[in-house]
């Protein structure tokens, strides 16, 4: 058997950044969605109430890709209290041809934050309106920061607002992601606030109730609701996803179940029966995107495993020529 490579965080933080490489890497990875005969099982999730924690598990093999990744990754939500992060994990990349692994990705999480804020830069690239200035973060976590520095990969933004529930932590995220990234950063008393002062609103938190209300909304905003990957997370109102102009999900079967859409179906809002478009389709001009300045647009992100396939194939290519990593045979 061929060697087997360990790669650490540190050594994958050197290889991976979130740049424009990494949003075409999972652009690419929506469109083989779109356009592939790809093989992605639902997702296999272990909640843990007592302690707020839950692990999903992900996974897609895509045609023509060499390997294809299986995820595992927790998210303990009081973790912070006790100075850890919420979220954690491996990826394992395995040959497509012999099932054989072919590395042991040690991320932490790392590439699951890298690629979820690179979906939120594709989502925006293809729905926000061209001229889209102001940013809205709801949420002071890591992916709230993340989702801020995305999106400066494909729209000029100038000014953001932030809201969080813990108000001293939306201030310190105004005070340090400003900073970093050269922006006139505000900190807001609402998400109201937020929702009224942006071009596009980006949510990430793991609320159970909706924090965005339909008639917040008005004409041309963009919206990307990436917290809600379990059937009990809602950020986004239901009457919202009715009133939107133009709904796009990642995989509609997933977010049918899991995203925001479950709780527009649930409350009678939409039917069943729609076939409403994913990115990926929108990306593969298989389906019209935004198509006046007017439009309110929502994108609905579950996260899928085609994605982590695609960001795991990606840091190991980036490790291999970096040399990085540390090979042994099994």
């Amino acid at each position: 058997m061929s060697a087997i490579k360990i790669l650490t965080e540190t050594e994958l933080r050197q290889c991976v950044a979130l740049n424009a490489d990494a949003v075409a890497c999972v652009e690419h990875g929506f469109r083989a969605l779109a356009t592939e005969a790809v093989v992605m099982p639902p997702i296999l999730r272990l909640d843990m109430q007592d302690r707020n924690g839950e692990v999903d598990v992900k996974t897609a093999y895509v045609p023509g890709v060499e390997s294809f990744a299986i995820k595992i990754s927790p998210g303990f939500f009081d973790n912070p209290k006790l100075g850890l992060p919420s979220l954690n994990g491996l990826m394992v990349l395995f040959s497509a041809k012999t099932g054989v692994v072919e590395a042991v990705l040690l991320d932490n999480g790392y590439l699951t934050d890298v690629r979820t804020a690179a979906a939120g830069a594709v989502a925006a690239k293809w729905l926000a309106r061209p001229d889209a200035r102001k940013a809205g973060i709801v949420g002071a976590g890591g992916q709230a920061r993340l989702q801020l520095e995305a999106l400066k990969l494909v729209r000029d933004i100038d000014e953001a607002f932030i809201w969080a529930r813990n108000g001293e932590k939306a201030r310190l995220y105004a005070d340090e992601v400003g900073r970093a990234l050269g922006i006139a950063v505000t900190p807001c008393g609402s998400v109201q606030e937020v929702v009224e002062r942006s071009d596009i609103v980006v949510t990430t938190t793991p609320s159970t109730e909706p924090l965005i209300r339909a008639e917040w909304l008005r004409p041309g905003q963009h919206v990307t609701a990436m917290g809600s990957d379990a059937e009990h997370k809602n950020e986004i109102a239901p009457e919202a996803i009715a009133r939107a102009d133009l709904y796009v999900c990642d995989r509609q079967s997933q977010c049918a179940v899991l995203g925001e859409l479950h709780h527009a179906l649930a409350a009678g809002l939409v039917s069943a029966e729609t076939a409403w478009p994913e990115l990926g389709q929108i990306i593969a001009s298989r389906h019209p995107g935004r198509t006046s300045a007017d439009q309110i647009t929502i994108c609905d992100l579950t996260g899928t495993g085609v994605q982590d396939t695609a960001i795991a194939s990606f840091a190991r290519q980036r490790a291999d020529a970096h040399g990085a990593g540390v090979a042994f045979d099994a």
